[in-house]
């Protein structure tokens, strides 16, 4: 559900929200993680004329921000509700005209969790067999709290290397989460990856007149 309201204790301030069922997932007053997420995630990559994937679409703040980075050559962005993407088409989010417009980014229909641990699917469903340069996910609460308990296989050695396949040589797997830093998920990605870090990315929250926090997994391969 894509939900828009104006806040009368910030001055009417409109906002997008976006729910799945009873779960609170996105809101466009605090998106600075999503969007932190693209920038550190292609910060550490080298070279030029990268072919990125972002999964899950939501209000479009991670896809938007990495199309800021003129390196990023193609971008598709896997989406598992057509819903989602159709809000994008009619401009009915923020951002929406931003990914439609640009040519470089292509929304796709499918399930990102089967495609990442199925290369015969892959991410791309023109290219199957395609490898990228980095693979940026915010679908999940946290790697423990799944939206859907069949995600969870996702977040195992087994899962991480089946979607590690189709990254590059130096490329980055980046994940969102809305927990503090997990070191037992942070030694799991180290079994798969070369390096791996946590950075927690502080951002005001209005509604709590506090500062919170997210977390961005990074890692690399080899």
């Amino acid at each position: 559900m894509l939900r828009r309201r104006s806040i009368a204790a910030l001055d009417g301030e409109e906002i997008y929200e976006v729910k799945l069922g009873e779960e609170f997932l996105m809101s466009s007053l605090f998106p600075e993680a999503e969007k932190q997420l693209a920038h550190l995630g292609l910060a550490k990559l080298n070279g030029e004329d990268w072919d990125v994937v972002v999964g899950g679409l939501g209000l479009g703040y991670t896809a938007a921000a990495a199309l800021e980075n003129p390196n990023v050559a193609s971008l598709v962005v896997v989406e598992l509700f057509p819903q989602v993407i159709e809000w994008h088409e009619k401009g009915l989010v923020p951002v929406g005209s931003v990914l439609s417009g640009d040519p470089r980014c292509q929304l796709v229909a499918q399930d990102f969790f089967a495609a990442a641990v199925d290369k015969t699917i892959g991410m791309n469903p023109l290219n199957p067999g395609k490898q990228f340069h980095a693979v940026l996910l915010d679908i999940d609460h946290t790697p423990s709290h799944q939206l859907d308990h069949e995600n969870a296989g996702f977040y195992s050695m087994a899962g991480l290397s089946s979607m590690a396949e189709q990254l590059l040589p130096g490329g980055v797997f980046g994940l969102w989460s809305d927990a503090a830093p997990d070191a037992a998920f942070k030694e799991l990605l180290l079994t798969v990856f070369s390096t791996a870090e946590a950075v927690v990315v502080p951002f005001y929250n209005p509604i709590q007149d506090k500062e919170s926090t997210n977390t961005v997994y990074l890692a690399v391969k080899q």
